[in-house]
């Protein structure tokens, strides 16, 4: 059973955490190949976008990467505090230790910030975020990013996406990346995307 780690920063985004969870909980169930995730946060209890409260499988001290074949970073709402977290030292040296171990790190929109933060993306083709004047690109490429304007980026085991939009589809190419591209195109249809 393959295992992805689906990091929970407060003020983290509904929506683009629960395509993770989805599309790869579906691999477990119709796939040919069982993933589970394991969701972790820097406390006992994360208080996401809009309120909603969710209670982590793991504390981010308790993770280590070697158990676990990917890690997933949803984005989040700055006025919901996201930054506060995401862009934490113990948040960047998880994403560096996922990254030393040139594992698959996925990230959904402004998720690309705390990689970018972590000093991983220095150098390297990625997307973010593309509305509001474009400041979260300005952020971005200030990290020493190159900012592609593309809906999803790949630079070789990084992706990063411009919106909530793009969720379904990073999630469902961290599924080909970790399990086959067959098992992937087999969730998409069976989930009628």
């Amino acid at each position: 059973m393959k295992r992805v780690l689906l990091l929970l920063c407060k003020g983290f985004e509904i929506y683009e955490a629960a395509a993770f969870y989805d599309v790869l909980g579906w691999s477990g169930a119709y796939g040919s190949e069982q993933v589970a995730v394991v969701t972790v946060g820097l406390r006992k209890e994360v208080q996401g976008s809009f309120g909603i409260r969710v209670i982590p499988d793991r504390l981010l001290s308790e993770a280590h990467p070697e158990d676990f074949e990917a890690l997933a970073v949803p984005g989040g709402f700055e006025t919901h505090g996201y930054y506060e977290e995401a862009y934490s030292e113990p948040v960047a040296d998880l994403i560096r230790r996922f990254f030393a171990m040139e594992k698959p790190i996925a990230s959904i929109c402004v998720g690309a910030l705390p990689l970018a933060n972590s000093g991983i993306l220095k150098g390297r083709q990625a997307t973010t975020y593309h509305l509001l004047e474009g400041i979260r690109r300005k952020q971005l490429a200030s990290f020493g990013a190159h900012v592609i304007d593309k809906p999803i980026v790949w630079d070789e085991n990084v992706i990063t996406s411009t919106s909530p939009a793009t969720a379904m589809e990073v999630a469902f190419a961290l599924l080909a990346r970790i399990t086959s591209k067959e098992n992937s195109d087999q969730i998409r249809l069976k989930m009628g995307f």
